[in-house]
């Protein structure tokens, strides 16, 4: 873990160590609370210490379409379902006609031929009581056509309601313990008089009605398995996705076999010997003749079996399964099968008086019942985040590719649903029970032009709220709800991952904000250097994050700027961290003996802005900021490390400001050349400043050259003692402006930036010049 490493570095060296402990005894994780229901078990901090492997093979991306715009209904309170629209599958009509549908949670189900697309059924028009409003998967949730609609014109869909549905009465006894987000799940049967048409005309029946207590993780997906053949067993059976109602933390819902909840169903929707006289239950389920069993489980222990496919050339299924604090699972899933949930996540055991850690599974505890992920990932928040709060993570189940590119042949390809991160597995590692999982490895995406990018670069939001589907030539589809958009893989390619940072930094760098990795929860930038500080997006937003670049392989920067010079509104769009008490993950400024802080500008603005918060009209402030670490005692201003444009003698100039003692006086080290020659306007420039607390040195470099200059204060104001700063938290990082924590304005710059870099030791001259180098000419 970073954490083992940064505590080596710091203790070997006998600096900070203060600072460093008060960090690492505060965790966001809860590893001192109550212990868990387990004896013997502890507290797992990193569930998945392995990150996936970033592997060589891009997958090349052509747009297919964009499906209309769409709303939930009623209007939603959660952000989270207000998309262009909520389209969440694509598969192929089994009909030969080479129909592709789409389904779009707000009620529209899509027809796609030739380039061309239509409506073929809105079952917000069809029910009464239809419900999309709340709840990430609420709405006209799939649908699925009978192997034989060619001929006999059916096809099925769930969708979900609240209103008038709760008067009608479920297939099975409603979810105990409801509360206000209480929401019912419909599958239904569709009879299409003409199976060619564009539009559906026909009659409809209820299939099946499910009542959950909550409005998460309801049904998910209902299917038919496309590897059965007529006369095989499985042929024409339906799959049924059911989540557990939100109620799997505080009840055994998912493991009593009694209920539909937290399960697999398999039914037989042409027969109708079932409980409702709708469907039959096949002999061949697993719990058939288990007393007090449901006989429509096929499979159970589950949280949110959220998408599954089978692998159409060995017919075993896949399951993408949601979890709940940590883990995003694939599973093997089998008739009988016991995922485990809410027992364990993952493969560890889960405590739900615990929402902060997931426990190791001690010797004498029986696991053998359980069904374990054959691959999976984890949610790795953020350093500092809260950690009952939703870090942007799902799995998005996808499929064993069996298509005609062959280094993509025989690969799982799924991904993170949230952030829109692509991964394979070789599907010939992912066996069951197996103590070793499929080593996950995470792709690059590129447009047909050759432009490496990401699914959020594709939907330009932090959320992507990605979705796979395949047609019958084995083709692989993404979709997004962010833009609507369908995407089809019409290439592979094989390119190194682009590596930005000079090998001999990587160790040293704190916190490194490229605006590639946007925080999929919206308004913050994830950090790429060890401390994994969150940069917070301030006043801004999503809206700071551009497209531009200082590089050739960079796509995004931050927009900082002034709103408005005539308001003290406090709206200034700056970047930054915060905490009164000290971040704790920026430790390594605790004690420092270097510092360097570094970055691409693109300045907008012949000189400081208009200062907003003086009634003089007239009145500029003293200063351009760039970007610096506060110090310890910080308001927001006061600084540890500064690269800025502050007013020298009556002349603007760039310069490295220095504080080494919290209480002490500050350095500063100004170029002697005129500002603007340094940084034309509209120009990108790199810069660093660095700092050595021991010596009392200070640096300024441009493009990877030394930049000449003098310091302004006489003597030592540092009192330099070769010690380095004081032991203290810095108070967080400020970049474009003062008060990251967003109470005063001042000096903000109306800039763009790229490639923030904060590093705990000073880079010498030539990998100043190595590392613009790299970012100027790649690997």
């Amino acid at each position: 873990m970073e954490t083992s490493r940064l505590w080596g570095r710091q203790a070997r060296a006998g600096l900070a160590v203060g600072a460093l402990l008060a960090a690492l005894l505060t965790p966001t994780l809860s590893l001192s609370s109550a212990g868990a229901a387990i004896p013997g078990s502890e507290p797992v901090p990193d569930p998945i210490p392995e990150q996936p492997v970033r592997s060589s093979l891009g997958l090349v991306l052509e747009e297919v379409t964009q499906l209309p715009a769409t709303e939930p209904y009623p209007a939603p309170t959660d952000q989270r379902l207000v998309r262009h629209n909520r389209i969440n599958f694509i598969g192929e009509v089994p009909d030969g006609s080479g129909r592709m549908y789409v389904p779009d949670l707000n009620g529209p189900m899509y027809l796609l031929e030739n380039g061309q697309q239509h409506e073929y059924l809105n079952l917000r028009d069809h029910f009464v009581d239809f419900w999309s409003g709340a709840g990430l998967g609420s709405g006209a949730g799939f649908i699925t056509f009978h192997p034989d609609f060619e001929k006999n014109g059916l096809f099925y869909t769930t969708h979900t309601e609240r209103f008038g549905g709760f008067a009608k009465t479920p297939t099975f006894p409603s979810q105990t313990n409801p509360g206000s987000g209480r929401t019912v799940s419909v599958v239904t049967e569709w009879h299409a008089t003409d199976p060619t048409a564009d539009t559906f005309a026909g009659t409809s029946r209820e299939v099946m009605r499910i009542d959950f207590a909550g409005q998460i993780h309801a049904i998910q997906q209902i299917d038919f398995n496309p590897t059965a053949r007529p006369g095989d067993e499985d042929y024409g059976l339906l799959y049924i996705a059911s989540g557990d109602g939100g109620n799997g933390v505080r009840s055994d819902d998912p493991q009593n076999l009694a209920n539909p909840f937290g399960k697999i169903l398999r039914i037989d929707p042409l027969a109708r010997d079932g409980r409702n006289g709708a469907y039959g239950v096949p002999d061949s389920n697993p719990f058939v003749d288990r007393e007090g069993a449901i006989g429509e489980i096929w499979a159970y222990g589950m949280r949110d079996p959220h998408r599954f496919s089978w692998d159409v050339e060995t017919g075993r299924l896949l399951l993408g399964h949601i979890g709940q604090h940590a883990i995003e699972g694939v599973y093997d899933v089998r008739a009988g099968d016991n995922l485990g949930w809410s027992e364990i996540e993952g493969r560890l055991l889960y405590d739900n008086t615990d929402e902060c850690a997931l426990y190791t599974v001690p010797d004498d505890y029986d696991m053998s019942g359980f069904t374990l992920p054959v691959a999976s990932f984890d949610h790795d928040p953020p350093a500092n985040y809260p950690c009952t709060s939703d870090s942007g993570h799902a799995v998005s189940g996808g499929v064993v590719y069996r298509g005609r590119f062959d280094d993509l042949r025989g690969k799982y390809v799924f991904g993170d649903l949230v952030n829109g991160e692509v991964f394979w597995t070789d599907a010939r590692q992912m066996k069951r029970g197996s103590s070793r999982e499929a080593t996950l490895h995470q792709m690059q995406l590129f447009d047909t032009s050759g432009k490496r990018l990401s699914m959020q670069d594709f939907v330009d939001h932090p959320r992507v709220d990605l979705r796979f589907g395949t047609d019958s030539r084995r083709n692989l589809y993404l979709l997004a709800k962010a833009n609507g958009k369908i995407w089809k893989v019409v290439n592979t390619v094989q390119r190194p991952w682009p590596s930005e940072v000079v090998p001999s930094l990587r160790e040293d760098l704190v916190s490194y904000y490229d605006f590639e990795h946007p925080f999929a929860p919206g308004s913050r930038e994830e950090d790429q250097g060890f401390s994994r500080t969150l940069l917070n997006q301030v006043n801004g937003g999503n809206a700071m994050q551009v497209t531009d670049s200082a590089y050739r392989t960079s796509n995004n920067a931050l927009q900082t700027k002034q709103v408005d010079p005539e308001v003290n509104g406090n709206d200034d769009w700056k970047a930054g961290s915060w905490n009164q008490n000290g971040v704790a993950s920026l430790a390594p400024f605790a004690g420092a003996e270097q510092i360097t802080v570094a970055g691409w500008f693109k300045v907008d603005m012949d000189g400081p802005a208009l200062n907003s918060v003086t009634a003089d009209p007239t009145d500029r402030y003293n200063a351009i900021g760039l970007a610096g670490v506060l110090s310890g005692n910080s308001d927001g201003h006061g600084v540890r490390a500064l690269l800025e444009l502050i007013n020298v003698n009556g002349t603007l100039r760039l310069v490295a400001l220095g504080r080494r003692l919290d209480e002490g006086a500050s350095q500063t080290f100004a170029a002697s050349a005129d500002w603007q020659t340094l940084l034309p306007r509209g120009q990108w420039v790199h810069l660093a400043a660095t700092f050595d607390y021991t010596t009392g040195k200070m640096a300024l470099y441009r493009n990877g050259k030394a930049v000449e200059g003098f310091y302004t204060s006489a003597g030592d104001p540092w009192q330099v003692d070769g010690t380095g700063t004081s032991d203290t938290l810095p108070r967080g990082i400020k970049v474009g402006g003062s008060f990251p924590q967003d109470t005063v304005e001042r000096n903000p710059c109306d800039c763009r930036m790229d490639s923030l870099m904060f590093l705990d030791r000073a880079i010498t001259p030539d990998e100043a010049r190595a590392q613009y180098q790299r970012f100027v000419n790649g690997r």
